[in-house]
């Protein structure tokens, strides 16, 4: 796991391109403490940085950036490709002589074989690379099937840059960095920046399954090497034809087969495991891949509702793994606060972030890298709004539009600490976390179409183009037009959360908080083999009898007992609600003022300032509203 940076074209007055490169990879010094390396070329004003976290061959054979031995190609690569072993049998039976063991070396001179495209669709990995081709004078940029590593673009005058990180990129002369309105207005609906958007004007992430390819002074021209919805069409159009018990058999020896090729490394290797279905099903399949017992790590915290950590231990007891879990007070979890900022690079409001660098800076005083399990939710229909949202819309789809909205306005007009103690005493139903909260949400989608109801059930502000001042945001075709063929409402939230949510947040998330302790974090659910296996079954495989994730969970349950996993699905969060009220709330009370967001002019302090009122007496829970915003000002801030 790595961090690289670059350039194409001028660089501003500084002359000496590799000093330049060096100086922008060093800007990711926490993705790769290992190693360094830079390669320019100053006849075309080109420059690769790169910096190492040595996983797979620890000596220098696998610096970076690395040319192929026939001298055409270099190569600046982050991530890593887990079927090199049987890539670099080929190329050696074609008489290509290694000079190291490094999957980096493997992929060049794959390219030069293959060329890039036919090398791609072999890859099973994750990765994000730049690819000089000496002989076309050909820059190529190239981001995973999933998105799993990131990768920020931009072309400013006659520079274009590239960088794992936007601080790369500050590090060129020629780079200018003004806050886009546009990307901070789809920041405040989502908590994050979606692709391909950045929080920069000019700057742009790489979609996940596309390459870039460009040449000096010319435009760059993207296209998809790899798309979900080509995946998804196959499927249905070839879908699995076997049984129940051979549907989950496939599924296991899939999942197993990729635990298995991310078990390899150099370095010590574990778990990141949570207790419930996802990390649990990962665990049980490393542990059968090892022979001896797998380490496992877990993070705890005093509030019960927060508390993961006692059934994790139980599954890790079951399974026989060498168990690790670390117990952290509110305190320990709010100092980490002031770090996100930089931790992050830009503005990002999943409040789970905070427990994911605790949990990946323990894990990194015992290993080099990780297995998690993200992404199971996305590929296997995990997600509560999969189940409930289909139901209510179907419920309701006969009752006249003003009667919905007039029975939506109704619940919204009760606070939800209200409604949560009006609907106490009744059975089943009171007994729901948050249920004044969770009922405002179903309210939000009465009366609306499939699209309009999505739209509100992954939105923190409703309309953030009115909040941002001067913003617009721009229309995603993802929302309706490619999802919109997708039979079935769930399955089409499935399928658009795995183009945004997961690159932009999950794994966004994932990736900064591992990478900012040199932790190297692999997700065999998102093996692409996985992903497209799951868009070949049906739909009542992956959600029944209003359970996400079922064929998953058969899986599970050959190794671990039912018991241990049967619970309701928790988010791996941290009490910010209570936390702004309290222990926060002089933090939030500096950031959210009014004088400060009229000076800044970037947002309208008035609905700021209401849901802020609203969420310290009590009568709203807008936690994750106002945590977007008090990101983005601590943002701002650092």
């Amino acid at each position: 796991m790595c961090g690289i940076a670059g350039f194409l074209g001028a660089v501003g007055p500084n002359p000496d391109l590799e000093v330049l490169a060096r100086r922008m990879a060093d800007c990711l010094l926490h993705r790769g403490p290992d190693d360094g390396g830079s390669w320019a070329d100053g006849e075309v004003g080109i420059g690769f940085g790169h910096r190492r976290l040595s996983i797979i061959d620890l000596s220098a054979a696998g610096r970076q950036p690395m040319l192929s031995a026939n001298g055409r190609y270099v190569l600046t690569y982050n991530g890593e490709i887990y079927n090199a072993p049987e890539l670099r049998r080929e190329c050696e039976a074609a008489g290509i002589a290694f000079r190291g063991t490094s999957d980096t070396e493997v992929l060049v001179e794959t390219i030069a074989r293959h060329r890039l495209r036919p090398t791609l669709e072999r890859l099973i990995g994750m990765f994000a690379f730049a690819l000089w081709d000496r002989e076309l004078r050909e820059l190529t940029l190239v981001r995973d099937r999933l998105g799993i590593k990131p990768l920020y673009w931009g072309r400013f005058g006659k520079a274009f840059l590239f960088a794992s990180e936007l601080s790369a990129l500050k590090r060129h002369p020629d780079f200018s960095g003004e806050i886009d309105r546009d990307a901070l207005s789809s920041f405040l609906r989502f908590n994050y920046v979606p692709a391909p958007q950045s929080i920069y004007r000019g700057v742009h992430k790489l979609r996940p399954g596309h390459l870039l390819t460009v040449r000096q002074d010319a435009e760059p021209q993207i296209e998809a090497w790899w798309s979900l919805a080509e995946a998804r069409e196959k499927g249905v159009s070839a879908p699995f034809v076997g049984s129940e018990d051979e549907a989950i058999s496939a599924l296991e020896a899939l999942i197993g087969d990729a635990v298995g090729k991310r078990m390899i490394a150099d370095v010590p290797l574990g778990a990141f495991l949570s207790g419930g279905v996802d990390s649990s099903t990962v665990t049980a399949l490393m542990q059968a891949n090892s022979s001896r017992p797998v380490r496992s790590f877990s993070i705890g915290f005093a509030e019960d509702s927060y508390n993961e950590a006692v059934h994790a231990k139980a599954v890790a007891s079951h399974l026989g793994t060498k168990h690790t879990e670390l117990y952290v007070t509110s305190e320990e979890a709010r100092a980490i606060i002031p770090k996100l900022p930089a931790l992050y690079d830009e503005p990002f409001a999943d409040a789970s972030q905070i427990p994911t660098f605790l949990v990946s800076r323990m894990t990194r005083e015992h290993v080099t890298v990780a297995l998690s399990g993200d992404g199971g939710d996305e590929v296997f229909g995990g997600y509560n709004r999969y189940l409930q949202a289909p139901d209510v819309l179907s419920r309701t789809a006969l009752v006249p539009d003003a009667l919905a909205r007039g029975a939506a306005a109704m619940i919204s007009a009760v606070p939800p600490n209200r409604l949560s103690r009006v609907m106490g005493p009744l059975p089943k139903i009171g007994a729901i976390p948050m249920l004044g909260e969770k009922l405002h949400k179903i309210a939000s989608i009465l009366g609306k179409s499939p699209q309009q109801a999505y739209c509100a059930l992954v939105s923190n502000w409703p309309e953030p183009g009115a909040l941002v001042l001067g913003g617009q945001e721009t229309v995603d075709a993802i929302w309706n037009e490619v999802a919109g063929d997708l039979s079935g409402f769930g399955a089409r939230m499935q399928f658009a959360d795995t183009l945004t949510y997961l690159p932009d947040d999950i794994l966004t998330k994932v990736d900064r908080a591992s990478m900012a302790v040199s932790l190297e974090a692999r997700v065999p659910l998102l093996d692409h083999r996985v992903v497209e296996f799951a868009w070949s079954l049906p739909q009542n495989l992956k959600i029944r009898d209003r359970e996400g994730k079922w064929i998953l969970r058969q899986v599970l349950d050959r190794y671990v007992p039912r018991t241990l996993i049967e619970r309701p699905k928790m988010g791996f969060g941290v009490p910010i609600d209570s936390w702004l009220r309290g222990p926060l709330r002089d933090w939030a009370d500096d950031l959210l003022s009014e004088s400060r967001l009229r000076r800044q002019g970037f947002l309208d302090p008035t609905p700021i300032r209401t849901r802020w009122r609203e969420h310290l007496s009590g009568k709203r829970n807008w936690q994750y509203s106002l945590w977007s915003v008090l990101m983005f000002n601590a943002w701002m801030d650092a």
